[in-house]
């Protein structure tokens, strides 16, 4: 069973930093794709990173240069690191893979910035 498990978080002033961890079990963690997903009040869910199983990263322009996704083996667990924070980043952060033909999500993770 797949079990995605996500901590960190919380509350950061504007220009400061936060880190999401994301644990994975059940799975392969090396062969999969991993991505981390927001959705703010009112929004629909966007993509802020992803890895590949090979290693490579991508951001949209909206978080690149402040966020960056990485993966650690064999603690089998993706961090989001998250500098310097912007008020529209608040929102509900999520982890993502895809295993044998399923999607996986974490449980969700509050990321609340202040001016």
């Amino acid at each position: 069973q797949v079990r995605l498990v996500q901590s960190g978080g919380g509350s950061a002033q504007a220009g400061g930093s936060l880190t999401l961890s994301c644990a994975a079990s059940g799975l392969v963690f090396t062969m999969v794709n991993w991505s981390w997903y927001r959705q703010a009040p009112g929004k629909q869910r966007e993509l802020v990173a992803t890895i590949s199983s090979s290693g490579t990263t991508d951001y949209p322009d909206a978080v690149k240069g402040r966020f960056t996704i990485s993966r650690h083996y064999p603690q089998n667990r993706v961090t989001l690191q998250m500098n310097s924070l912007k008020v529209e980043d608040t929102a509900n952060y999520y982890c993502q893979t895809r295993w044998k033909q399923g999607d996986y999500w974490g449980q969700g993770t509050q990321v609340t910035v202040s001016s």
